[in-house]
Protein backbone atom coordinates (compact mmCIF):
# COMPACT_ATOMS: atom_id res chain seq x y z
CA UNK A 1 0.00 0.00 0.00
CA UNK A 2 1.34 3.25 -0.75
CA UNK A 3 0.00 6.73 0.30
CA UNK A 4 0.92 10.25 -0.81
CA UNK A 5 0.09 13.21 1.66
CA UNK A 6 0.05 16.27 -0.40
CA UNK A 7 1.72 19.06 1.13
CA UNK A 8 0.16 21.74 3.18
CA UNK A 9 -0.57 25.12 1.30
CA UNK A 10 2.44 27.13 1.54
CA UNK A 11 4.87 24.00 2.39
CA UNK A 12 6.75 21.94 -0.24
CA UNK A 13 6.65 18.43 1.46
CA UNK A 14 5.29 15.33 0.76
CA UNK A 15 5.03 12.39 1.98
CA UNK A 16 4.73 9.01 0.83
CA UNK A 17 4.21 5.84 2.68
CA UNK A 18 4.96 2.12 2.09
CA UNK A 19 2.56 0.64 4.72
CA UNK A 20 4.08 -3.23 4.32
CA UNK A 21 7.20 -2.20 4.71
CA UNK A 22 7.02 0.12 7.33
CA UNK A 23 8.44 3.27 5.71
CA UNK A 24 8.06 6.39 5.23
CA UNK A 25 9.65 8.52 2.89
CA UNK A 26 9.50 12.53 3.66
CA UNK A 27 10.87 15.49 0.95
CA UNK A 28 10.96 18.88 1.11
CA UNK A 29 11.03 21.10 4.11
CA UNK A 30 10.21 20.24 7.46
CA UNK A 31 8.11 22.03 9.65
CA UNK A 32 6.67 20.77 12.47
CA UNK A 33 3.47 20.51 11.37
CA UNK A 34 5.15 18.07 8.44
CA UNK A 35 7.00 16.28 11.52
CA UNK A 36 3.65 15.85 13.48
CA UNK A 37 2.18 14.33 10.48
CA UNK A 38 5.01 11.73 9.85
CA UNK A 39 4.87 10.82 14.16
CA UNK A 40 0.72 9.89 13.33
CA UNK A 41 1.64 8.24 10.42
CA UNK A 42 4.70 6.19 12.41
CA UNK A 43 2.12 5.55 15.46
CA UNK A 44 -0.58 4.23 13.17
CA UNK A 45 2.07 2.03 11.89
CA UNK A 46 3.71 0.84 14.93
CA UNK A 47 0.10 0.34 16.59
CA UNK A 48 -0.48 -1.51 13.17
CA UNK A 49 1.84 -4.13 14.13
CA UNK A 50 5.27 -2.59 12.85
CA UNK A 51 8.05 -2.77 15.70
CA UNK A 52 10.56 -1.30 13.31
CA UNK A 53 9.82 1.53 11.67
CA UNK A 54 11.88 4.05 8.80
CA UNK A 55 11.94 7.42 7.93
CA UNK A 56 13.94 8.23 5.31
CA UNK A 57 14.73 12.16 5.35
CA UNK A 58 17.01 12.11 2.43
CA UNK A 59 14.75 14.55 0.44
CA UNK A 60 14.33 16.67 3.46
CA UNK A 61 15.95 19.92 1.79
CA UNK A 62 15.76 21.61 5.59
CA UNK A 63 13.92 21.49 8.78
CA UNK A 64 12.84 23.80 11.81
CA UNK A 65 13.87 23.63 15.44
CA UNK A 66 10.74 22.29 16.48
CA UNK A 67 10.33 19.22 13.74
CA UNK A 68 13.28 18.74 14.84
CA UNK A 69 12.31 18.46 18.48
CA UNK A 70 9.25 16.28 17.57
CA UNK A 71 11.77 13.90 15.69
CA UNK A 72 13.62 13.02 18.57
CA UNK A 73 10.84 12.85 20.83
CA UNK A 74 9.45 10.17 18.50
CA UNK A 75 12.51 8.42 18.06
CA UNK A 76 12.46 8.25 22.08
CA UNK A 77 8.62 7.14 22.44
CA UNK A 78 9.69 4.21 20.23
CA UNK A 79 11.93 3.28 22.15
CA UNK A 80 10.24 3.15 25.54
CA UNK A 81 7.38 1.34 23.70
CA UNK A 82 10.19 -1.17 22.62
CA UNK A 83 10.34 -0.26 18.99
CA UNK A 84 12.66 0.98 16.61
CA UNK A 85 12.37 4.06 14.69
CA UNK A 86 15.28 4.13 12.25
CA UNK A 87 15.83 7.48 10.56
CA UNK A 88 17.68 7.57 7.27
CA UNK A 89 19.56 11.07 6.43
Amino acid sequence: MTAVTPPPAGTARTEVVVGDAGLICARGHLTSLGADLVRGTADRLRDSGHRRVVLDLRGVRGADDDALRILRELHSEFALAGGELLIRS
